[in-house]
């Protein structure tokens, strides 16, 4: 199965899309420090996500969801810190989406545990 095929993949495509939405109205003294982190943290996601895919083995893929999952726990702190800077206001549509996706990933990864290792 191709990852663009996997709902997980398009719903942390849609993330990355907000996230770089989100950081353009953050301040420009952040540019490199923390707009540059949380734009690679929600790359990160669909990136594990595609990896994992294709790497071929259900626990190899099963590995790459957990990294997807820190990747996207980081993801949330960094949108909490940025409220809390006041940087931004609360981000709730972006964290709701964030949210979501961490769910959709867990239930992923349970699907995945009745299935036999390739």
């Amino acid at each position: 199965m191709k990852c663009e095929d996997l709902q997980i993949w398009r719903r942390s495509i849609n993330l990355v899309k907000q996230v770089y939405l989100f950081t353009e109205n953050l301040p420009e003294t952040e540019k490199y420090n923390l707009v540059s982190q949380i734009q690679r943290s929600a790359v990160s996601i669909p990136s594990n996500i595609s990896e994992g895919n294709g790497r071929g083995t259900i626990p190899e893929f099963a590995r790459f969801l957990d990294i997807a999952l820190g990747s996207l726990s980081e993801l949330r702190t960094q949108i909490f810190i940025c409220m809390e800077l006041g940087f931004a206001e609360e981000s709730s549509e972006l964290l709701d989406e964030s949210e979501i996706l961490f769910r959709m990933i867990l239930a992923f990864k349970k699907t995945m545990k009745g299935r036999k290792s390739g």
